[in-house]
């Protein structure tokens, strides 16, 4: 199910969303660069804290609480005990033994989905041929119909449930107790099959027929026939029997410890893993998020200078060739001042955060330098030949 609509834009309105445009390309490049200089900052951080961690951390016997470590950061590795059941208690679904369940749903609705196809024509304006689909699909989360194109006969109903996670409250590490949220995500996630008594309470808080469909809920009249509104309930369950963490002991609990710096410090792994191990993982994640910001920063410059320079084209529009002449041109010098500015950017924020380190390089790197250039002028000079006398 499909239509097309055709829209045209004057040159006028065009240029008014160009200036629009523009200022919002403006606010971009500012939020770029600030979150250019501020990942550096936070990676240093980062970085200096866990440093300092594993310098002071200390590996111990999760059997026993000792308190002549009570405040320090302590690495232990033990036996899991959930502290209570992880219950839905929505639907009274539970799992014993587990730190935690997921409720997955999903709701057979209307997608939208559209392609565009625009033309510049002679004087500026812009033609735009869209083309609308609609399918239904089993999709998480409700497609809000109210914002389609063409709303009516494509109304998505609201959902009576959604996904939702629940951990027990905290957890035994050996004799050491911790939140729930800490461990919850360490566990391996297996399907959890439900019963026909399950389905028959679910029946009541859904009003409505549900069936038991590949070990979860059917919210509908017929699997092989899905109509809009129908729901699949899935639940799953995390196990987990042995974790690793560093963290600080405070009162028998396992808490976040606070570096030197503000920084907070709390790793967990599943099964077996030394001191050494969380906390070169923990670097090799914080480098990680560190070049992902900085590509996403890039990004935002890159997308913030060509909308600022997006006027320009618009502006040349007025002869179609001219504009796509001048969107190559300033796609260009968009893509040169990000390449410029950004790793400039990245430069001034690691120079802020590192000045004595950023001190030391410049001074090495200036001393390398003008050995260089000492050592090519000598060389220069003894291989100049002697200059001819005036009297010849």
């Amino acid at each position: 199910m499909s239509f097309t609509e055709t829209t045209r834009t004057s040159w006028l309105t065009r240029l008014k969303n160009a200036l629009v445009g523009a200022v919002i390309g403006i606010v971009l490049v500012v939020v770029a660069i600030w979150a250019l200089v501020w990942n550096e900052g936070r990676s240093i951080k980062a970085y200096r804290a866990l440093t300092e961690g594993a310098g002071v951390v200390v590996t111990v016997s999760a059997d026993e609480i000792a308190p002549s470590n009570e405040g320090k950061l302590i690495h232990i590795t033990g036996k899991v005990t959930p502290d209570g059941i992880p219950t839905d208690p929505e639907f009274g679904i539970s799992a014993d033994g587990a730190v935690a369940i997921r409720r997955d749903v999903e709701m057979y609705q209307w997608v939208e989905k559209s392609e565009s196809r625009s033309e510049t024509k002679l004087g500026g304006s812009e033609e735009t041929v869209t083309t609308y689909t609609y399918t239904k699909e089993w999709k998480s989360g409700r497609e809000n119909s109210g914002e389609f194109r063409q709303p009516e006969g494509h109304e998505n109903p609201d959902m009576a449930v959604e996904d939702g996670s629940f951990a027990v409250d905290s957890a035994k590490i050996g004799a050491f107790s911790v939140s729930g949220e800490n461990v919850a995500g360490l566990g391996k996630q297996t399907d959890l099959k439900l019963t026909d008594e399950d389905a028959a309470r679910a029946e009541q808080i859904l009003s409505g027929t549900v069936l038991l469909d590949r070990g979860g809920f059917y919210a509908g009249v017929n699997p092989a026939q899905p109509r809009v509104g129908d729901l699949r309930i899935r639940y799953s369950r995390a196990d987990l029997t042995e974790a690793s963490f560093v963290a600080a002991q405070s009162d028998g609990w396992l808490k976040p410890f606070t570096a030197s710096n503000g920084r907070e410090i709390l790793l967990s792994e599943s099964g077996k893993a030394s001191a050494a191990e969380m906390f070169d993982a923990a670097q090799a994640e914080n480098t990680m998020i560190m070049w992902l910001i900085r590509v996403g920063g890039m990004i935002g410059l890159m997308v913030g200078f060509s909308l600022f320079f997006s006027i320009l084209g618009v502006i040349a529009d007025v002869v179609p060739i001219a504009g796509s002449l001048v969107r190559f041109g300033t796609g260009m010098i968009a893509f040169v001042l990000t390449v410029l500015v950004g790793p400039l950017v990245i430069a001034i924020g690691w120079f802020a955060y590192r000045p004595l380190l950023s001190l030391g390089l410049l001074l090495v790197g200036g001393l390398i330098a003008f050995a260089v250039i000492w050592f090519r002028r000598r060389s220069v000079g003894r291989a100049s030949p002697a200059a001819p006398s005036a009297a010849q």
